[in-house]
């Protein structure tokens, strides 16, 4: 989502909570990758380990991780076509789950792209088109009677694309008699409206679960496989709402491909990178960091919902897989600080890194940000070891009266807080500016309406 930039001075006195700091073990690839880095205090550094990389190879590096990094997502999201493709081909019990296992195996790599997204204004730009959320389901397809006929905000609250071979977008009378990718594109905020989300993941992730409609109580959406079946259908039109599916996953695709390329070696966003000023370049990187972790994860996907107890804030709200979309966009917050990737495939990329950059030039700085890079994955692990057992979803997490759940996603926000102070504190040792993304839910929560 964008919301409102502020600007957080790099020169402030640094925030001296840190009491947050966890000590459990970490998990997974995370685990492996953080326990092997090692943080070596000034005194006790070599000259070797206070050689700095170059900047510039920095930078080339974090690109090439970039175009790795997207390029996964490519290949994921082409597997979950396959399993649309047979979704479709034969609408059953099975083969819409395996359809949703191939949506929640494409996420893991996109979401580690996101800390790119910050700083590289050319990746800001295709964001919406494979991201966006929250969203108007409404817009997409039917919906229960309490989401309500109308929003005041929104007049294609139900437009109901699928339903419905011509809508109204103001004026202009649209014909949807043909579902394709060029029609669901025309309809991403329709209207001027942010929420009118039609297209990518999360327009998927509705059309493969259905609203969930369970609140903050156990259980995700629960959309029938009959809802695809063109001979016994449910739910009506069936065949247009197969032809939705399966232009939103050939078009999530084609906005992933043109996101990779972009790191690519003629790539828009490499070469502004590699072409300008080397500082800026480093700047850009922490400025990433900063935003997602602030602004963006840290307010408006994880703060923003715990105080209005909503599952509607959810970034992953038909599935529940909201925790595992968080952990991995902090493990690609590890993966651009320490120049380590490890792909789809199994294989690990490893290269120069701003931690070796930082570590060799400002060794105090980056040996906290590493502690707090530590500690906020301590704290997504234990979100994700929550959801993963089976014990509370995250909606549950987030609900009211649930002490235990609440605590779990408050040091979620905590940890990450802390860890954009980290961020600050590289950013000023090594004499450069950035922006980060705020959120009203972090700096001016009695602006957030809780009604």
């Amino acid at each position: 989502m964008r919301r409102q930039v502020v600007g957080i001075s790099v020169n402030a006195q640094l925030s001296q909570n840190r009491e947050m700091m966890l000590k459990s073990s970490l998990f997974g690839a995370a685990a492996l990758l953080l326990a092997s880095t090692a943080i070596v205090a000034p005194a006790m550094m070599t000259p070797a380990q206070a050689a700095a990389p170059k900047a510039k190879a920095v930078l080339a590096h974090y690109a090439d991780l970039a175009y790795a990094t997207y390029d996964d997502s490519v290949t994921t999201a082409k597997a979950l076509d396959k399993a649309v493709d047979a979704l479709l081909a034969d609408p059953t019990d099975k083969t819409l789950a395996a359809a949703r296992d191939a949506w929640k195996a494409a996420r893991p790599s996109y979401q580690q792209s996101e800390a790119y997204r910050f700083g590289n204004p050319e990746v800001d730009e295709l964001e919406g088109t494979v991201n966006a959320w929250p969203l108007d389901e409404g817009l997409i397809d039917y919906v229960a009677d309490s989401y309500g006929d109308s929003s005041d905000s929104n007049p294609l609250y139900r437009a109901n694309v699928i339903a419905n071979k011509e809508i109204q977008i103001g004026k202009d009378k649209v014909d949807a008699s043909v579902i394709d990718k060029k029609l669901i594109q025309s309809l991403q905020e329709a209207g001027g409206v942010e929420s009118n989300v039609a297209i990518g993941y999360h327009a998927i992730e509705f059309l493969l679960w259905g609203q969930d409609l369970n609140g903050t109580g156990p259980g995700a959406g629960n959309r029938p496989a009959t809802d695809y079946d063109q001979k016994n259908c449910t739910n009506g039109n069936c065949d247009r709402r197969a032809a939705y599916l399966k232009a939103a996953t050939d078009l999530l695709i084609d906005d992933l491909t043109a996101m990779r390329d972009l790191w690519g070696k003629e790539g828009a966003a490499r070469k502004r990178l590699l072409g300008g000023n080397e500082k800026e370049g480093l700047a850009v990187i922490l400025t990433g960091l900063g935003s997602l972790s602030y602004g963006e994860l840290g307010g408006e996907r994880t703060k923003l919902g715990l105080m209005l107890h909503d599952p509607e804030e959810e970034h992953d709200c038909f599935s529940d897989n909201t925790y595992n979309s968080h952990f991995y966009d902090q493990q690609g917050m590890v993966n651009v600080y320490t120049g380590t990737y490890t792909r789809a495939d199994g294989s690990v990329m490893k290269g120069p890194s701003l931690h070796d950059y930082a570590k060799a030039t400002a060794a105090k700085a980056d040996a906290r940000l590493m502690e707090d890079m530590k500690a906020t994955t301590a704290a997504m692990t234990t979100m994700k070891q929550t959801g993963d057992s089976g014990k509370m979803a995250y909606d549950q997490m987030i609900g009211p009266d649930n002490p235990e759940g609440n605590k779990i996603v408050q040091d979620v926000v905590d940890t990450l807080v802390a860890q954009t102070h980290g961020v600050e504190g590289v950013v000023s040792a090594l004499g450069l500016k950035i922006k980060v993304e705020g959120s009203d839910s972090l700096d001016n929560p009695s602006a957030v309406s809780t009604e």
